[in-house]
């Protein structure tokens, strides 16, 4: 048996550009290893879409438990990390 093995991690780069209670949405861009992203996250039907499409099944995921996690926290222009347990 080989010791325990380190999972890979990758950190995730998160930038808020747009954000509205009134309207229940929060918009912005995530990069991680060599992709990039653009979300929008309609919080109150807890709807996430992540765009384009490459890669996406490896961001959706952690993107969404990041954005529950810290939605009060997040504000327009504030960039934000998160590690992710896979190499991307």
């Amino acid at each position: 048996m080989s010791s325990a093995k380190r999972l890979p991690e990758t950190t995730a780069h998160v930038r808020i550009i747009r954000q509205s209670w009134q309207d229940g949405f929060l918009e912005g861009e995530v990069r991680a290893g060599d992709f990039e992203w653009q979300f929008q996250w309609h919080f109150r039907r807890g709807e996430l879409s992540v765009k384009p499409s490459q890669g996406r099944a490896l961001i959706k995921e952690p993107l969404g438990r990041f954005l529950e996690q810290k939605d009060y926290q997040l504000e327009p222009g504030g960039d934000y990390a998160f590690t992710i347990r896979a190499e991307i």
